[in-house]
């Protein structure tokens, strides 16, 4: 017995030789006819984290691509197949704008297209879909987000920022109309170009592109003159508690907004005309 035990052994010790030369063989085969081609690039690691959807299109009939900003990784793209059971854990109430999820993913570092495995909703908005001015709101936050952080590495600074902001939104009643103008004034912190406020003085002009206050209105720059550079260290002082405190007329807001879309441009590459600014300034404007 154990003779042939042995002689067993050996011919599984043989075969697990041979099957390893003829994968060398293939592999040096591959390598000479696809000369970029790696083993690395379908390997994957199986991720969970939290995000927030900024856009979703339409493939085909039963396909979405998916842009979401997750903490870990920044915004990902992700293919998306809906399946026609009503019992699937993949369905479209998922994908909307601005939803709030924990998902399981498989990232794969060379692909443009990550696959979901799993997806939950970590929160579920109780007013923001349902009232008109939050959902113009939400539109236009959703696209303007999409834009700024198209390029953005995960933060779980930055995810928490955006998570406790939107359920601010959901969970308010009155008094947020000047809800977005905060959000966006407040988010430059995040990216780096927040304007420095600790040396402005009263009548300062406000150098968009050095992001500071200055005595005189430089030559070479964008600027804003001191009317309306005195618009930005007030919303700098507001908080979502405290900024319907802050009386200001259609105009004022309208102009603000302006002026944020302007300085956002200024600072993010290929920052695009945004389709649904018009559409909240008529709201909110």
């Amino acid at each position: 017995m154990q003779r042939y035990g042995f002689s067993l052994n050996r011919q599984n010790k043989s075969r697990k030789i041979f099957q390893k030369n003829v994968f060398l063989v293939i592999f040096s085969r591959i390598s000479v006819v696809f000369p970029n081609f790696s083993p690395q690039k379908w390997r994957f690691m199986q991720e969970k984290t939290q995000g927030v959807v900024l856009r979703t299109l339409k493939y085909n009939d039963n396909s979405l691509i998916v842009d979401i900003y997750t903490a870990i990784r920044g915004t990902v793209s992700f293919m998306v197949k809906l399946p026609k059971s009503r019992k699937a854990a993949l369905k479209g109430v998922f994908f909307r704008p601005l939803s709030i999820l924990e998902i399981d993913f498989d990232y794969r570092q060379k692909s443009a297209l990550q696959r979901i495995r799993d997806v939950r909703f970590k929160y579920v908005y109780q007013t923001l879909p349902y009232d008109p001015r939050k959902s113009s709101m939400a539109l236009f936050l959703a696209e303007f987000l999409c834009r700024v952080l198209k390029h953005e590495e995960g933060s779980d600074t930055l995810f928490s920022y955006i998570l406790y902001s939107l359920q601010w939104l959901d969970a308010s009643g009155e008094g947020f109309s000047n809800f977005h103008l905060v959000f966006l004034t407040r988010l430059t912190r995040f990216l780096g170009f927040y304007p420095n406020v600790e040396e402005w003085h009263k009548g300062d002009c406000f150098d968009m592109v050095e992001a500071c206050f200055v005595s005189s209105s430089p030559s070479r720059h964008a600027y804003l003159e001191p009317q309306e550079a005195d618009l930005i260290p007030l919303f700098m002082r507001m908080n979502y508690d405290t900024m319907r405190f802050f009386a200001m007329n259609r105009l004022e807001r309208g102009r603000y907004l302006e002026v944020l879309d302007e300085y956002y441009r200024l600072h993010v590459p290929e920052f695009p005309e945004l389709k649904s600014l018009d559409v909240l300034k008529e709201v909110f404007a």
